[in-house]
């Protein structure tokens, strides 16, 4: 019984483990050089991890990357679902150390032949109704909703110590449409998006976006005015359990 009873335990444990992460993270030193001219946003929630990077002072993108992740003990793993620097290693898992000290962590590993140390520090736990990794699965027009069944193209939402990133991508084809992110607020039906990074147009960055919504039967219902000003009401649902990848 005690055998039967040991992987499930250690299932167990790597999701609470998986659980310390969530948040928001700002990275502060790469290679031991302080992140001083760029600023890296990441959100973990629900085993799934995405970041943005853009310019300080320009507000020019710089790139975004994410997909699902594992931590057990000190090892962690990424397995990239997108990831605009390097296309090329969509689909691949990469393993690193992660050692945590206070509110921060230090991950490392050795890859393409050089060692690779990034500081990030957490820069927000917050927790609302929200807070989840949603995949888009609805829009509504002249009163009815259609439904989308997320595959290998899907946009992704994800919400966790108030910071959001959305990202639209395919990670078959590993083609990337477009992301964007910042910090929100949700109370009382209302959500505000306050936009940081935006990689269609940094013009928006600064800008800042209310829209109504409810969750209805565990899913996200999202209405109003979109950044062009056109009106939307919009769907999502629980990663989880909206996405199944192929076997």
């Amino acid at each position: 019984m005690k055998k039967i009873l040991v992987l499930p335990l250690l299932f167990l444990a790597g999701i609470l483990q998986a659980q310390v992460l969530e948040g928001a993270w700002k990275m502060t030193h790469q290679d031991g050089k302080e992140m001083s001219d760029k600023e890296f946003i990441k959100i973990y929630q629900d085993g799934y991890f995405a970041f943005g990077a853009k310019e300080l002072g320009s507000n020019k993108f710089v790139g975004a990357g994410g997909g699902e992740f594992t931590l057990e003990g000190n090892i962690y793993q990424e397995s990239l679902d997108f990831f605009t620097m390097s296309p090329e290693k969509v689909g691949s898992t990469t393993t690193y150390n992660l050692d945590r000290t206070g509110d921060k962590i230090v991950i490392s590993a050795e890859i393409d032949g050089k060692t690779l140390v990034e500081i990030w520090e957490k820069v927000g736990d917050r927790k609302d109704d929200l807070t989840r990794n949603w995949v888009f699965t609805g829009r509504k027009a002249d009163g009815e909703i259609s439904r989308y069944t997320p595959g290998a193209r899907r946009t992704v939402k994800i919400l966790s110590g108030g910071r959001f990133q959305w990202i639209a991508f395919n990670s078959e084809t590993k083609e990337f449409m477009g992301t964007g992110g910042g910090t929100y607020t949700a109370e009382n039906g209302k959500y505000t998006e306050n936009i940081t990074f935006f990689s269609r147009d940094d013009s928006r960055v600064g800008a800042s976006l209310s829209f109504d919504y409810e969750v209805k039967e565990g899913e996200w219902h999202h209405s109003g005015l979109s950044s062009t000003g056109n009106p939307i009401y919009e769907v999502w649902s629980k990663y989880a359990d909206a996405y199944k990848p192929k076997d």
